[in-house]
């Protein structure tokens, strides 16, 4: 992380003008089922969603929603509960979702965006949710931002937040965030869910292309299982509460905003990575020696969804083999003579096939619980990162029960 952007807590509250919460209103057994996020002021908004074909009742929403207005004050989330393949009665308990949140926050309904995970295909318990959320309204706090992301989380182990705070035009600026997402993990926009906030001032297009540049960087470039789920999303609000003029594109103001944004988001996609279902190590294919970006992440996204990659990774065996034959059939053009590659900087391949694991040495850095794969194609000068986690008996004993 560059040196100019500083960690700080806070998660999504961390900004100034938000405040969050989370509690328990009846939809799973026992923990935090629905989470508040809430700005002080009328903020920007964007999203990105699943390209997925069936799409929860919630996408359909806020999509209108954002296309209507981009402008919101309020997202409210359930979890333990996809509301998705629920037709009409899925959407009327989605309006239903929205309108209790804006009566008890005392905002316009099209200011209120809304998101669902959970088991596809059952209804909500809509009047839980609801009184969920009157009481939830009255206790929105800035430091209840651990509460929020505790809500939103499913098969997940532990919470995901991350914030920086930078300069920009002279004024310290925010951005923050939580993230949940632990199983049907595969790119293409995000699988998962995120809600992101900033007190940065950014007009809504301006917005949405940060939003876009970040996310392909970051949760379009994470798998768990290859499996694209019907609810993801990606929000991001900007309320303006740091000050100064609207940041435009093509300023550098607005490319250290994308840059702080890319640093969050990669945080919390690295943390969906790592708490894969059942998984025991973070992976991150790293391809250099690309002609394009383009190309450099086609290669890197082939091997980061092999089965046959992340089980041997799992096991900690060296199979080199598996690794190329991914780039293989990923579509790029590459010669495989020049391919090297090495694991935690130890080769394992060289040029022309030599092969130069030490199995010892390799088992090793195997077993360690971050591991980073480098696969040099030796065509250009392109780059791109990728991020997954081992396949293990753990991940088939979790989605065979995970209904009941």
């Amino acid at each position: 992380m560059s040196n100019a952007f500083q960690e700080v807590d806070g998660g999504v509250t961390a900004a100034a003008g938000f405040v969050a919460g989370g509690l328990y209103c009846g939809i799973r057994k026992v923990k935090k089922d629905i989470a508040i996020i809430r700005s002080d002021r009328p903020a920007s908004a964007a999203g990105v969603f699943t390209r997925n074909r069936t799409v929860a009742a919630c996408v359909t929403v806020d999509r209108d929603q954002l296309a209507s207005s981009p402008v919101a004050s309020a997202i409210v989330v359930n979890s333990g509960n996809a509301n998705a393949c629920t037709g009409e009665r899925g959407v009327n308990d989605t309006w239903t979702m929205i309108d209790a949140t804006a009566q008890a926050l005392g905002v316009p309904r099209g200011q209120v965006l809304v998101s669902s995970t959970g088991v596809i295909g059952q209804y909500l318990p809509i009047d839980k949710i609801v009184t969920g959320i009157g009481t939830l309204a009255t206790q929105l706090l800035r430091d209840g931002h651990a509460d929020a992301a505790e809500a939103i989380m499913t098969t997940d182990t532990y919470m995901k937040e991350a914030a920086v705070q930078f300069s920009v035009d002279g004024r310290t600026t925010t951005v923050g965030g939580m993230a949940k997402g632990s199983g049907m993990i595969a790119p293409n926009m995000a699988t998962m869910l995120a809600f992101i906030t900033t007190d940065a001032t950014l007009a809504p297009d301006a917005l949405q292309l940060a939003l876009r540049r970040a996310n392909d960087r970051s949760f379009n470039r994470i798998t768990v299982d290859g499996d694209m789920s019907t609810n993801d999303m990606a929000i991001i609000l900007a309320n303006g509460a740091a000050g100064g003029a609207p940041i435009a594109p093509g300023t550098p103001a607005f490319e250290t905003f994308c840059e702080a944004l890319e640093v969050v988001m990669v945080k919390l996609a690295k943390m969906i990575a790592r708490d894969g279902e059942g998984a025991t190590k973070l992976v991150e294919i790293a391809v250099t020696g690309a002609r394009t970006e383009a190309e450099a992440a086609q290669a890197a996204e082939a091997v980061a969804n092999s089965n046959l990659v992340k089980t041997a990774i799992h096991g900690a065996d060296a199979n080199w083999g598996r690794i190329l034959a991914a780039v293989g059939y990923s579509g790029i053009d590459f010669n495989p003579d020049l391919v090297a590659i090495s694991f935690n900087g130890l080769p394992i391949l060289k040029p022309n096939y030599q092969i130069v694991i030490d199995e010892a040495k390799a088992k090793d850095v195997l077993q360690q619980e971050s591991i980073v794969v480098q696969i040099d194609l030796a065509q250009g000068n392109a780059q791109a990162k990728f991020w997954t986690c081992d396949l293990s008996k753990e991940y088939v004993h979790i989605n065979a029960s995970y209904r009941s």
